[in-house]
């Protein structure tokens, strides 16, 4: 997970705006979205308004499909005979378009909203580069003081501008790539973005983050349990990636099963086997201040360019948010070996619940 800090990597300028916020004919934009509330009209009615778009609604209970139709767009309602995913949604979206002579995709989820002129842009540089298969711009949340966990979103969105190894899930995607790497991996529940990323890259695409500004995003995080989860899906996408990729995010599993398994499983032990032989003692003492220099040197890094508050919620959350990676890890592995299917790991509800 790429860190920074509110304002490292900060791109402000916005892509240069078309003519009355225009789209190209041969773009399309597909949203994605599950029990969205209030945030999917915001969403629709921030894409240009001569845009083909398709909307592809994953079981929401609330009047998503209703405002999704009341906005004009074409609607896909995904059935429940299987799991709900991003990727079914994604695909499903694709499907839909057809034989249109759609080059460019853009995709966006249903908590986002476009910025102007960002399809314009993002279709031009693609026109001129015929070797990149996707583009995307920074991400930033629309509501960072709303609490610490949107801020820690809005920072962990700033990646700097360049060719970059992955993407999320609001990108610019060229169709005849996208087609032919099989589109996105619908059993997966998180990561799949980056899946595909990485396949495009193996059939030799290449992937830019252009130094724009592509999106707001409303995480609407207001409570540690909604993080909570959310930090236990990333773990679930680490854990798929390095079995689907062998050799990437290793270095991530590792840090996941050392500071959130055998650390923690050291200090256990080590006051259990205290509490019959003292010297053991000296087992979790060693664990936590582990774990406490570790905190330390996060902090130091992030106090460089953000006040001491965020530097120390940005080192505590990092290091708390190892022990939900580990299950999020676990839950993917246990479910592997028993041949479960992947069910979604959902951190919010509708907007306003």
């Amino acid at each position: 997970m790429t860190r920074a800090t509110p304002d490292s990597g900060r791109m402000t300028a916005q892509a240069p705006k078309g003519p009355d916020h225009d789209c190209r004919e041969d773009v399309a934009i597909v949203v994605i979205g599950r029990n969205e509330g209030d945030r999917l009209p915001r969403c629709l009615a921030s894409l240009p308004a001569a845009a083909s778009v398709i909307y592809v609604d994953s079981g929401s209970i609330d009047a998503s499909i209703d405002q999704a139709k009341a906005a004009g767009v074409d609607v896909v309602a995904l059935s429940s005979d299987r799991p709900f995913t991003a990727a079914r949604g994604r695909n499903a979206g694709l499907a839909r378009l057809g034989s249109q002579s759609i080059r460019y995709v853009q995709m966006i989820d249903g908590d986002c909203e476009l910025q102007p002129g960002w399809t314009m842009h993002a279709a031009s540089v693609l026109d001129a580069d015929s070797g990149l298969v996707a583009v995307f711009g920074r991400r930033r949340e629309r509501r960072p003081e709303a609490s610490v966990y949107n801020r820690l979103c809005d920072a962990e969105w700033a990646v700097p501008a360049g060719e970059v190894r992955a993407f999320g899930g609001d990108v610019m995607l060229r169709r005849e790539a996208l087609l032919a790497a099989g589109g996105y991996s619908e059993a997966m529940v998180a990561g799949e973005d980056i899946d595909l990323a990485l396949r495009l890259q193996q059939a030799g695409g290449r992937i830019v983050c252009l130094p724009i500004e592509m999106t707001l995003h409303d995480a609407a995080i207001e409570r540690v349990g909604q993080w909570w989860k959310r930090t236990e899906r990333a773990g679930h996408a680490f854990a798929e990636l390095s079995v689907r990729h062998p050799g990437f995010y290793r270095r991530s599993v590792t840090r996941i099963l050392f500071w959130g398994g055998v650390l923690p499983l050291l200090a256990a032990i080590g006051i259990a086997a205290g509490l019959i032989a003292p010297g053991w003692i000296w087992l979790a003492i060693a664990a936590v201040v582990l774990t406490l220099l570790q905190g330390i040197r996060i902090f130091a890094r992030e106090r460089r360019a953000a006040p001491a508050a965020f530097a120390a919620a940005t080192a505590l959350f990092l290091i708390v948010g190892k022990y939900a990676e580990i299950i999020g890890l676990c839950r993917f592995h246990l479910d592997r070996w028993r041949g479960r299917e992947a069910r979604l790991i959902e951190y919010k509800g509708a907007a306003g619940t």
